[in-house]
């Protein structure tokens, strides 16, 4: 079900995405009729709190985690992040106070990348992996930062927000395990959930290269509902058993003593819900959206002249294309097609209110005349072809128009002003 009543074609679903009608009808249940408080005594809260015991459960069957309680519920993949970090930076350092370095890439969303930056100015040490024009990570600059006995904390992210670009996960979470098996790797999986296989269980009897996604020696996860057709307000972080980790958030005993603060059933229900939906059916919807995918990939190619895709030799994720353009204001092509109704967006949304370019696209060493002019467009389960084609009618006469207007365009040779 594509979105209704609009006229528009939406297709910045790495943003956020449309809450599934399965979610919504789920949370509308237990916020009209289950409001009791899970951690109270009486038998309709008790009642609630076996199923919010279910829905745990659920959850970490779907993402192969071995155990129910490995699952904490936050309020998104921000705060999932900052707990990841903060709390097992903590912890290592309680441990043995030489450990207290943090291993990180360039490219990773504002959520690790701000929290990275306090931690150097408060006297931590940080060690950030650049990654090349495909947007694959440096992994002998990767080996070479793991200190042991010193390193306390390895954050890297599954899959870019901007590019889609797949980092691989398994083999750098092993080599940071066989390097030393005290650090803790924290992945961020925000792009990926619901779209790539993820199995964070640890079979001895099935090795990594059988199991598509195998994730066993990542210790910490985290990921957003809204970004799986759950509703804003309501994330995850997975913390495998006999990861050290401290609270990050104080105040109550909620989440095995983890996450203080009520726990909001309606949307962690609506949540488990939306995963299950997406997980269900993630290799036939990861098929149709990376066919249309390609489809709006190719036409863009074909029809805009002066256009490049990045990352477009790497592994990325079915949903995402970012290309970057010369020749026209990235600002200025963005309006053009809100005014013909298409949704799509300039980098990341969490960082579209800055005029600095991309970070993940200066890492990847895109040429200057074309950072200005880079768009996102990610699409969803709900992705029709015929919004597809219209986004390509659209984009090619928005770049047209915003050319003729632009000083960085010759409008008589029909290139870019060098």
């Amino acid at each position: 079900m594509a979105i209704e009543e609009t006229k528009y074609v939406y297709l910045d679903n790495n943003a956020t995405t449309q809450v599934a009608p399965e979610a919504i009808e789920t949370i509308h249940e237990y916020l009209e009729k289950q409001f009791w408080n899970p951690s109270s005594m009486y038998e309709p809260a008790l009642a609630l709190a076996r199923e919010l015991g279910d829905a745990r459960a659920t959850v970490a069957r779907l993402l192969g985690a071995q155990f129910a309680d490995e699952i904490v519920f936050t309020s998104c993949a921000t705060e999932s992040n900052n707990a990841a970090i903060f709390g097992a930076l903590r912890a290592a350092i309680k441990a043995n106070p030489k450990r207290r370095r943090v291993v990180t890439t360039v490219v990773e969303h504002p959520a690790v990348i701000e929290v990275c930056r306090r931690l150097e100015k408060d006297g931590y040490p940080v060690d950030w992996i650049g990654v090349d024009e495909k947007g694959a990570i440096d992994i002998a600059a990767f080996v070479q930062a793991l200190r042991p006995g010193e390193t306390a904390v390895v954050s890297v992210m599954h899959a870019n927000n901007e590019t889609g670009v797949v980092f691989p996960i398994e083999k750098l979470s092993r080599i940071v395990k066989q390097t030393d098996p005290k650090i803790v790797f924290h992945c961020d999986a925000t792009q990926s959930v619901g779209k790539l296989p993820i199995d964070l269980s640890l079979d001895p009897t099935r090795s990594a290269a059988s199991v598509p996604g195998a994730f066993g020696a990542v210790d910490m996860l985290s990921f957003s509902g809204h970004k799986i057709h759950a509703p804003k307000g309501v994330g995850v972080l997975y913390a495998r058993r006999a990861t050290a980790f401290e609270p990050w958030q104080l105040g109550g005993h909620q989440e095995r003593g983890r996450r203080a603060g009520t726990e909001n059933v309606p949307y962690i229900m609506g949540l488990a819900k939306a995963l299950e939906m997406e997980i269900g059916d993630l290799t036939e919807t990861g098929e149709r959206m990376a066919r249309l995918r390609d489809k709006l990939q190719s036409a863009l190619e074909a029809r805009v002249p002066y256009l490049v895709v990045n990352g477009k030799n790497s592994p990325r994720t079915p949903n995402t294309l970012n290309v970057a353009i010369y020749g026209a204001e990235g600002e200025a092509v963005l309006m053009l097609m809100s005014e013909r109704g298409v949704c799509i967006s300039s980098g990341s949304a969490c960082t579209s209110g800055s005029l600095e370019p991309s970070h993940v696209l200066s890492a990847m060493k895109v040429p200057e005349g074309a950072l200005q002019g880079n768009f996102r467009f990610s699409l969803s389960r709900y992705t029709t072809e015929d919004e597809i084609d219209r986004a390509i009618d659209a984009f090619v006469e928005s770049v047209e128009l915003a050319r003729r207007a632009s000083s960085k365009w010759d409008n008589d040779k029909g290139k870019p002003i060098a």
